[in-house]
Order: structure tokens, then sequence, then C-alpha cells
């Protein structure tokens, strides 16, 4: 999992200078990434514990490709555990590698707001917290804070109904959980946030609504697939098209 090409929906290909992490959150509860780390115990000697790979963070200069990356699926690059200047040196080459989006992910709200001032946030990086139900919609007001050229959340898996405030958001991603264990997720609940986005002019990317597999229920809310993207994703397109012509 140093690497590798995805099939999230709304994303290329992902990046983990990190492996591991700890639960924060009632999102956390089912952890696909931890449940990967037991599945695969062979490529992770160190289980779910936070590792960091220094050997891993010069990758993307190796990568010609324009593409949309995900920071971290298997950790939390703001995880306590990380240092300051571990994460400096990643920002450093996301700065150094223009072609490419990339897309971070944390719960460790916090933390983000506190070292936002010491990181070089680049026009080609997506930041974006969880908000799985009404009990963590404060951690917008933490992504609010810092100058990432597309502040995005990420509802998944959506555990409750939410209201929110938009203000300053770009994108919201909304999907339900799957595995063994799924909560499933009310229909209404992902209605209501698509109408919010709307009503503020937000993208909005309906990606799942989970159950035993991630794919199992499809992904169309209403009869129709949701599938908008910021409006810097036609920066993103523009470098794609330049290379592939």
């Amino acid at each position: 999992m140093a690497s590798t090409y995805t099939g999230i929906e709304w994303t290329d290909r992902t990046w983990n200078p990190t492996i591991g992490c700890n639960k924060v959150s009632p999102g956390c509860t089912h952890c696909y990434a931890e449940a990967l780390t037991k599945r695969f115990r062979q490529n992770f000697p160190n289980g779910f514990d936070l590792t960091l790979h220094r050997e891993r963070i010069k990758q993307p200069l190796r990568w010609r490709k324009p593409s949309r990356i995900f920071v971290n699926s298997m950790s939390d690059l703001f995880h306590e555990g990380v240092p300051i200047e571990f994460l400096k040196d990643v920002f450093d080459v996301m700065g150094q590698t223009r072609q490419h989006t990339y897309q971070i992910l944390t719960k460790r709200h916090k933390r983000l707001a506190e070292l936002a001032p010491q990181l070089d946030w680049h026009n080609n990086i997506w930041m974006g917290v969880s908000v799985e139900n009404q009990d963590y919609v404060h951690r917008v007001d933490s992504l609010r804070q810092v100058p990432a050229n597309v502040r995005f959340l990420s509802c998944e898996p959506l555990l409750g109904n939410l209201e929110l405030d938009l203000t300053g958001i770009h994108w919201v991603i909304v999907g339900g959980e799957s595995g063994n264990k799924y909560r499933p997720m009310k229909l209404e609940w992902a209605q209501s946030i698509r109408d919010q986005c709307q009503s503020s002019g937000v993208a909005f990317f309906f990606k799942q609504w989970g159950g035993r597999t991630p794919k199992a229920r499809g992904r169309e809310l209403d009869g129709k697939i949701w599938g908008e993207m910021p409006q810097s994703y036609d920066n993103y397109r523009r470098r794609q098209d330049a290379v592939i012509h």
C-alpha cells in the first residue's frame, strides 16, 4: 500500500508516506484501513501502529502523468505522532509536483488548524475533514481556517443527519458504510446534504450507499449519479489534456 491506483471514485491513486492510526470518533469504528492491515499482515509488519515511511516521500517525483492523489488513505497525515518536519517534507514534494492534485483528509481538525500556518499551501493541495454526524460538525470551523485552494468535507460513513454551514467549503462527498458490520445510511440524510450543497453552490459527490460491499447498492441518489467536482478540478483536467495531446 505504498502507492497504488484505486477504485475510489473521487481520486486516481493513493500515496501513503505513513501507515497506521488510532480511533478518534464513531466514523473510525469499522476502519477499512485497519481491516486491510489485518487481512494482509505480511505487508504490514507493524500492524496498524503509526509508522512513518520516509522512503516514500519522494515517490510522486517519479509520477509524470497528472493524477488526483489521495494522501494517506491508510493513515492520517495530521496524526499527533507525525512530526512537523515530516509534514513539511511531504508538502514540499507536493509543491514540486504541480502536475498532480493532492487530496488530504483528516479527523484531527485541531492539529490541522494549529499547524496550517507553518505549511506551504500550494494551489494543487485540497484539504478536507471527515464529518460523520452532527457531533463533529465543529471540524468544519477548523477547516475554514486553512488557506487551501479547495476545502472539502467527507461525510463517509454518514451516520446521521447533518446541518452544515458550508461557508468557505467547495466540495462535499457523501457515502454510506460498507463491510459485514455496516451501519445503514438513511435516504433523507443524503438528500438533505445534497440540497444544502445546491442551495450554497457547493459541488456534491455521492460516492456510494454502502452495504456488505462498497458497490452493493450502487451510487444513484434519486435516480441520478451525483459526481460533481470543485471548480479547481478543471485545472487538473487541463493538465491531463496537455499530457495526452
